[in-house]
């Protein structure tokens, strides 16, 4: 029997796998919402805690801190993630025989934009508010935008990678980067005091159930 070359891509999740993956997410998001929005004590507490702690870091450590604000408002803000979308959206629309792909990542993207909104405004949940804040932000705060965009569109750009069958290295390198965006960009808003975690953590959930929505549809369209 011929085995695969080393540089060949993983074969895809079988569609059982992907579906069950899609449900799991689903619950989570939809568990955490709930609690979220029915102000469960013990998870209040919980972000209470973990707020208080960072934010006494946040102000004992300037440095850190400012760190972080570069990270958050240019590096990983979501303007940055959805340029960064439009820009492959535009490149892969310029590929001709992609454009369908191009339309996809495009909608993906705007509709989990978009639920993010509806969210935010459905949960509207108030921000961590300080005697002495050292960073601000406007809207509600479930879930977080920062950490939910940089997961959906990471996530999307790293499948597509896989989809056009990258090299091992260009893989890695693609994972490595989408896993310290998403993960990154949820410490700094914990950090900076504008986020409590379980919006992180909400934005991550959603995010990712964007993603395995987003590929089970384009297998469904080009199988």
């Amino acid at each position: 029997m011929q085995t695969p070359p080393v540089d060949s891509p993983p074969s895809p999740p079988r569609p059982r796998t992907a579906l069950r993956v899609t449900w799991i997410l689903a619950a989570c998001s939809a568990l955490l919402l709930t609690l979220v929005a029915v102000e469960w004590s013990p998870l209040f507490r919980l972000d209470d805690d973990i707020a208080g702690t960072t934010h006494r870091w946040a102000v004992d450590e300037p440095g850190i801190t400012h760190a972080m604000r570069v990270l958050t408002d240019w590096v990983w803000d979501t303007w940055t993630m959805r340029l960064l979308c439009a820009v492959v959206v535009l490149w892969l629309w310029w590929r001709r025989a992609d454009r369908r792909t191009a339309v996809w990542l495009g909608a993906a993207c705007l509709l989990g934009s978009l639920l993010q909104q509806v969210l935010k405004a459905a949960v509207d949940r108030a921000r961590p508010v300080w005697a002495d804040p050292v960073d601000s932000a406007h809207y509600a705060a479930f879930p977080s935008g920062h950490a939910m965009t940089a997961t959906f569109v990471c996530g999307l750009l790293v499948w597509l990678l896989h989809h056009y069958g990258a090299g091992r290295a260009l893989r890695r390198a693609g994972l490595a980067v989408a896993v310290v965006s998403v993960a990154g960009v949820g410490v700094t808003r914990v950090w900076l005091g504008v986020h409590w975690a379980t919006d992180v953590l909400g934005g991550w959930l959603l995010g990712a159930l964007v993603v395995v929505l987003a590929v089970l549809v384009h297998r469904r369209a080009r199988p």
